[in-house]
């Protein structure tokens, strides 16, 4: 097949639903990463674990392995990717098909979401570029606190990341319906990802849409319950 097989409208789709799928699975890890975050003054492991302590070694962890670092590239190929075909196809699409399709009422709560995929990914988008200012920025680049950690100086990421929590009722709402947008976003990017490679039958389709539904829950109720717990809690 002459251009390959992500070549042509089917292609695009394809590289999209892989680069998605790819960062569902980023989005696990960080949020298991982020839920650190609550578990202070905790013993496990064997051992007692301080105000921040957990999340400072993952943090820890995170910058000083090189197999991690190595996939910092990677990661950041697989969001332009994503945006970049996502952008191309929505202009695609409404170039070429101007009249819409007449929805059912059976299947508007599918259809709005689905319509309105790149409005979300730009409004996740705009969040992800203030999230990396605040927090991969600083990390990286910015002058850090540090703390020593098991006889170890190592950066005190948590209390920058906590600082802004509790400083900023503002940031906190925003993260929350950052939250919920990509939320919404990956209540139909999961399955529609899956039903792109090929995964389309009927059978799988109804497994593929409940699991859709509560792996968004998951990362948008995990995600919202940070700053909900330094609102609260802490």
């Amino acid at each position: 097949m002459k251009g390959g097989i992500f070549s042509g409208s089917v292609g695009h789709k394809l590289i999209m639903s892989i680069t998605g799928l790819f960062l569902v699975l980023f989005l696990l890890v960080h949020l298991s990463m982020n839920l650190t975050l609550m578990l202070n003054n905790v013993d496990m492991f064997g051992q007692h674990w301080g105000e921040g302590d957990m999340f400072n070694t993952g943090a820890h962890f995170m910058i000083s392995t090189p197999l991690i670092r190595v996939m910092e590239p990677l990661l950041a190929a697989g969001f332009i990717l994503h945006i970049a075909y996502g952008a191309y196809i929505t202009w695609r699409n409404r170039k070429f098909r101007p009249v819409k399709y007449a929805v059912s009422q059976k299947n508007e709560g599918i259809e709005w979401t689905g319509k309105n995929m790149f409005i979300l990914g730009l409004l996740v988008l705009a969040f992800l570029c203030l999230h990396l200012i605040n927090f991969f920025w600083r990390f990286r680049y910015g002058a850090m606190p540090t703390v020593e950690l098991h006889g170890v100086v190592v950066d005190d990421s948590y209390s920058v990341v906590a600082g802004l929590f509790r400083s900023s009722v503002l940031y906190c709402l925003v993260y929350i319906a950052a939250s919920v947008l990509l939320a919404l976003h990956l209540s139909h990017g999961f399955w529609s990802a899956f039903q792109t490679i090929g995964w389309s039958n009927q059978k799988w389709f109804a497994r593929l849409r409940v699991a859709s539904i509560v792996y968004a829950v998951i990362i948008g109720v995990g995600f919202s319950s940070i700053p909900l717990y330094f609102m609260l809690v802490k």
